[in-house]
């Protein structure tokens, strides 16, 4: 099945790593909720951890470029988190295709992020997540893009 859906998952989203353990539906929108809840939150422990623990899970970012690897996506947001930022993004306008035991959305993150010295920034991300469900909804691979070739040079910079 293939549905468009406006998740607004962003700084309001709950922690559900627990329903993230059922199967189907609701299992897969809680592991995407936290998800939410852990990056607007800086909870790197909560966001690490709804990552699949495979040396080939893949993380494609503004930011990191392709990372592979649990720890890999773990170095990036600690850095991220660490740093002077403060990110906020809202997930939706996504078509999720319902699998057999995997899910993706593709979708947007709308938000902003903060900077000492910029102010506040606003944030547009064409973003890709794939869950897969092992007992457990975790992600497996994530995509994230921004297509505005000065937002994208001023985001970089502002993180490093």
């Amino acid at each position: 099945m293939i549905e468009l859906v406006d998740y607004g998952f962003g700084p309001g989203a709950r922690l559900r790593a627990d329903e993230a353990r059922l199967p189907g539906r609701e299992g897969a929108l809680a592991a995407l909720e936290t998800f939410y809840y852990a990056l607007n939150g800086k909870d790197l422990e909560t966001l690490v951890a709804g990552w699949a623990d495979d040396p080939l899970v893949q993380l494609n970012n503004p930011i990191g470029g392709i990372l592979r690897s649990r720890e890999a996506v773990r170095s990036l947001y600690e850095r991220v988190f660490a740093g002077s930022l403060d990110v906020q993004v809202t997930f939706g306008d996504a078509a999720t295709y319902w699998l057999d035991g995997s899910v993706v959305f593709a979708g947007r993150e709308v938000g902003t992020y903060r900077h000492p010295a910029l102010g506040e920034q606003p944030l547009h991300i064409r973003t890709t997540r794939i869950f897969r469900y092992d007992g457990v909804w975790q992600q497996v691979h994530h995509h994230g893009s921004i297509d505005d070739a000065d937002a994208l040079a001023a985001y970089q910079r502002a993180v490093t």
